[in-house]
């Protein structure tokens, strides 16, 4: 049965991701990839350069994913607190339903692959960060609460990693949206956001 073309790329990244799911945190080796799709690990290299090529394209799809749904919520959503609990909750739903995209965001999957990978999430925190001091800004304008965006945007990403951290660790039993609710209230006063 022949595949067309991209067809294979994505089996590959698909089957790469669900490896990432194991949470025996084995490393995975381009042979051992080979082996799960039956196919030699020169087929992998017709389609990708090497490894850290097949972790990029799985950082373009979370990239893809999570932007996209953060540029949806802050055109249409109209109050600035609302736009934060919605990405937040986003990120941790994203999280939740692909664990294996979980071990990329927290670095856990990229431990001995090349560098520029990390720097490549660590500038994807530097967006969103970015994105939820816009949010804080534009509530602060709306509510005339001072929100000290800078540091609550800061904490706020540093509580949606923690939560990734902790589902990965815990071998995904513990579900990013856990409790998340409750959390946000306390934590930043979004009841009603």
């Amino acid at each position: 049965m022949t595949t067309k073309p991209g067809e294979r790329k994505q089996q590959i990244l698909e089957t790469l991701a669900k490896m990432l799911e194991s949470p025996k945190r084995e490393k995975i080796t381009t042979a051992a990839l080979a082996a799960r799709l039956e196919v030699s690990e020169a087929a992998l290299y017709r389609h990708f350069a090497g490894k850290a090529q097949m972790f990029e394209g799985l950082i373009e799809f979370i990239e893809q994913s999570l932007f996209g749904l953060i540029n949806k919520i802050t055109t249409e959503e109209q109050e600035g607190l609302k736009q934060v609990r919605r990405i937040l909750t986003v990120m941790l739903l994203f999280a939740e339903k692909n664990p294996g995209m979980t071990r990329v965001l927290i670095g856990d999957a990229l431990v001995n692959e090349n560098e520029r990978l990390q720097l490549r999430i660590n500038q994807m925190f530097d967006r969103i960060e970015s994105t939820l001091k816009q949010s804080l800004r534009f509530a602060e304008t709306q509510t005339g609460r001072k929100l000290d965006p800078e540091s609550q945007a800061n904490m706020l990403l540093c509580f949606v990693i923690g939560r990734w951290h902790q589902f990965a660790k815990s071998g995904f039993k513990r579900k990013p949206m856990e409790f998340v609710q409750q959390q946000l209230t306390l934590l930043y006063g979004l009841e009603g956001a």
